[in-house]
Formats: structure tokens, C-alpha cells, sequence
């Protein structure tokens, strides 16, 4: 895994080899501004063939191994019954212990799901912290999200190891107030993807158990981001360093009434499913499934998505595997220190975070500091990373803006697909951009839509500083792309 090179260094060391490989192009300076500018200055925009280094997301992008893509060719594509699903569902069962399994065919259909069954108008949902479409279904059924992870689980810089944990005496004072029946459910995700992917402990998740045993209420957890979290409890909690990844796993799930994820992330493929402890809940969750996503032994994925995922679930629990993002984020994490570039720090999973309010202070959040520096990340680079900040909240009722906690370029690391030497590329170029930062300005909406506008929304630059940029990058480094 981290291996000290006898020279002094010590770098990530890739356990696998590569067997299949996809051309990448990466186009001149010129023609990445004229992509930018197609897209809106909005990344999720970009045609693909534009983009170098896709770190958008670790969603769906993830490589998969040698046994996934054998797993696909013994799918049993019956509509009902289908074997492939008997196997998919004994492997949740054996990773987390609950009986009643439901598939979907992503992580947010299990939020639309979870909301509709358990979301009232007037009700609260406490979270360590929000993901957007989690919120989105929640709000969207009436109800309304509490954010209550401990203050310096907001800290930009800092060594708290689980900053991803819930602030337990905030958790106890919103029942106090509010009273447990106005509790829809208790939300944990592990780890916190708008705050920099960072990991939460299990100690916490005991403190928030019982507090959920005390007042009657359902602890519900995202699992999409688990891989990355089980490393990090493994390697920083004491309780774990003697467990296996499985041990772990059975862990955190034994305290737990509901899990869900989203297999784009955990699996390393393409689906999703909830896990229920309770048979009345799963039996008012499974109506809605033949409904939105297809019928119960499939739940909108193609019974070869299924059968990948099952391997990829069951070797999510090879510690050599989920070790390679973590460890490749550190090492960017820790290079981009060196430089001066204020990132999020622990490392934390999924990828790696830019401080945007330390990188472009002179840049307002009414300008979307984080989609400006994404924009002039691509066009310097070629490299595809997202906004994580203001740009992606939603305005309140009455129009006004709301500014994020934090202002975040996240660059995704996608398990098992880029070299060293490409993160050592992208790390040069954010070096570069951070040298000549002052030249980067903000973004304007020119097509703002109304619900999750990060999506699909088109900016323009406040000014020329675009033309800037490339000019400059010129002047730096000539001809080179």
C-alpha cells in the first residue's frame, strides 16, 4: 500500500495492474476555453471528449476488476426470480447483517423512497451533513434538514481525525425542542461529501444509537461512501486496528435500523439498494419499488450491473482495495500543502479539497468562487472537477441566496483509474493556478434552474478574466497543451 522508495520518497503504490485501457486526449489551452465557455462555465456540461482528467465524481466512474467483468457474463436475466438477485441479496445480508433488502436502481431512488415513507410536511431530519439530493427529497416531501456535525467538523485545516461526526448534546437539544414525533429519522453518512469526505467514527455512531434508543427513533445511514470510511476507521480509530474490514463492517451496520447506498460509489458499479432491519418499515418501502424502479429482484438495474456489483461489494472488503483512493488522496493532499495550497485537511475521502475561500478571497461567494476556479481549473488543465459550495445550494423561498458553509473544489479520485503520474499533473497545474490566482474572477448565472441548478445551470465569467488566463499560461508555457 504506502511503500518507502529507497531513494526517501514515499508514494501510494497501485495494488493491481492494468489490463484495459482507454485514450485520453487533452486539447490545446485554447480549445478547453472554447469548451468552457459551450458548457456554461457549468462542468457537469462538458462533452467528455474535452476532458483529460475526469475527477467530476467517484459515481459510476470507478474501474472495475477482472472478477466484476467475469461476474457479468453468468447474469440470469429472468424478470422475477432472476438467481442473480438470490446472490446479490445474501451478500448484503452477510455484509450487514439485516434480512429485508430492497434494490434500486441508484443512491438518490433510495432517497426518494426513504422520504416518501418517512417524511411528513412539518418534520426534521437530523444529519451530520446534507448531500444535495438527499436534501432535495427531503425538503421536496415537506419535511427539513438539520445539519448538526460538531463546529470543527467545519475547520478547513485541522488533524481531528472523524470530522464527519454528530454534535451528540445539538442531537439531544433538537429532540428536547422539538419533541422525538417530529423526528423523521436520524441521518448518518459515511463519510461527509460536501465537507471534504471525511470519515466519521464509530464511537460517534454509539453515542448517536442511543439517543435513538432513548426516544424511539429510526438511525438511518448512507452508505455510499463506506469504502473509504472503513479505511479510515481501520487506521484511526484504536477500537478497529485489531478488525477485519468485515468486522468493521458488521460494526457500524449492527448499529444501524436502515442502510442504503449507492453502488456507483460502493461496488463500483452501476445500482443501489436499501437495507432494512425492521419488517413492517421494508414492507411500506416495498411498495414504492415496482413503482419507480422495476420490479423487486432487479429494481431498475440490468441483472448484469447486479452481478458486478456483488463481487465488487465483496471486495470492498479487501483492505488493499479500499486503501487506493484514501491513499492517493493523502498523497495529493499532502503534496498540494507543500505548495501553499490551502486544500482540506485531514484527507478525507473521495477526493481531494480545495479551500476555495483561502484560494480566491478576492472572489464574493455571490460570484460561486468554487464554479470560477473549477471553470479555470479546466481551462488550464483539462482537468474536470466540481463546485462544492454555493453554487450548489438552492435559493431560499423569497430568492435570497444561500452561501455554503464552505466554498470546495472537490477533484475526485475515482478508485482504481489514474496513475500517479496524472495526479502529479494535476497537482502542477492547481501549483500554477494558485501562483496566479489574482487573475481569476467570479461567475454570473445566465440560466439559473430552480431545483439543483449545479446540474444542468449556465454561467458566464464576471469580466475578461478568461482571456487572461490563457494568455498567461501562454507565457509560461509556450506551446506546451
Amino acid at each position: 500500500m504506502t511503500v518507502k522508495f529507497f531513494g526517501g520518497d514515499t508514494v501510494p503504490l497501485e495494488m493491481h495492474k492494468v489490463r484495459v485501457v482507454q485514450k485520453l486526449n487533452l486539447p490545446p489551452i485554447e480549445e478547453r476555453q472554447k469548451a468552457m465557455a459551450g458548457a456554461g462555465n457549468n462542468t457537469f456540461l462538458l462533452q467528455n471528449r474535452d476532458v483529460f482528467m475526469d475527477m467530476l465524481t467517484d459515481s459510476g466512474v470507478n474501474a472495475m476488476s477482472d472478477r466484476q467483468m467475469a461476474a457479468m457474463m453468468v447474469a440470469d436475466d429472468s424478470y422475477a426470480g432472476s438467481a442473480t438477485y438470490e446472490r446479490f441479496e445474501a451478500k448484503l445480508r452477510d455484509l450487514f447483517g439485516m434480512h429485508w433488502v430492497l434494490p434500486t436502481h441508484q443512491g438518490r431512488a433510495c432517497e426518494n423512497i426513504l422520504s416518501q415513507v418517512l417524511v411528513t410536511p412539518g418534520t426534521i431530519v437530523p444529519m451530520n451533513y446534507h448531500f444535495t439530493t438527499t436534501k432535495a427529497h427531503i425538503v421536496l416531501n415537506g419535511g427539513t434538514v438539520e445539519e448538526i456535525c460538531y463546529d470543527r467538523g467545519l475547520e478547513v485545516t485541522s488533524s481531528f481525525p472523524f470530522k464527519g461526526d454528530m454534535d451528540i448534546d445539538k442531537l439531544e437539544g433538537l429532540v428536547a425542542t422539538h419533541g422525538p414525533d417530529k423526528i423523521a429519522f436520524v441521518r448518518m453518512e459515511a463519510g461527509t461529501n460536501l465537507i471534504g469526505g471525511q470519515p466519521i467514527s464509530i464511537a460517534n455512531l454509539q453515542e448517536i444509537r442511543a439517543v435513538c434508543d432513548a426516544n424511539g427513533l429510526l438511525l438511518v445511514l448512507d452508505a455510499s461512501l463506506l469504502a473509504d470510511n472503513l479505511w479510515f476507521n481501520k487506521t484511526r480509530e484504536e477500537s478497529c486496528r485489531d478488525l477485519t474490514i468485515p468486522e468493521i463492517t458488521r460494526k457500524i451496520a449492527d448499529l444501524c435500523d436502515v442502510i442504503y447506498f449507492s453502488a456507483r460509489k460502493l461496488g463500483c458499479a452501476r445500482g443501489g439498494a436499501i437495507c432494512i432491519r425492521n419488517e413492517d418499515l421494508f414492507r411500506k418501502m416495498r411498495v414504492l419499488v415496482p413503482l419507480y424502479e422495476g420490479f423487486l429482484t432487479y429494481g431498475g438495474m440490468s441483472v448484469r450491473e447486479i452481478e458486478a456489483l456483488t463481487v465488487g461489494l465483496e471486495e470492498t472488503m479487501d483492505v488493499d482495495m479500499i486503501s487506493q483512493g484514501p491513499l492517493f488522496i493523502a498523497y495529493m493532499v499532502d503534496e498540494l500543502v507543500k505548495r501553499g495550497v490551502p486544500v482540506i485537511t485531514p484527507a478525507g475521502g473521495l477526493g481531494c479539497h480545495v479551500d476555495v475561500m483561502r484560494f480566491l478571497p478576492h472572489v464574493p461567494q455571490s460570484q460561486y468562487p468554487a464554479g470560477a476556479l473549477a471553470s479555470a481549473l479546466f481551462i488550464a488543465s483539462g482537468i474536470r472537477g466540481m463546485e462544492r459550495g454555493s453554487l450548489s445550494e438552492q435559493r431560499n423561498p423569497d430568492g435570497t441566496e444561500v452561501y455554503s458553509n464552505m466554498e470546495l473544489l472537490r477533484l475526485a479520485m475515482p478508485r482504481r483509474v489514474f496513475t500517479l503520474s496524472q495526479v502529479k499533473y494535476a497537482i502542477d497545474r492547481l501549483d500554477w493556478l494558485y501562483q496566479n490566482r489574482e487573475l481569476i474572477g467570479g461567475l454570473t448565472f445566465v440560466e439559473e434552474p430552480e431545483i439543483l441548478r449545479f446540474f444542468y445551470g449556465r454561467l458566464a465569467p464576471v469580466g475578461d478574466w478568461q482571456e487572461k488566463l490563457v494568455a498567461k499560461f501562454r507565457a509560461d508555457f509556450g506551446d506546451s497543451l
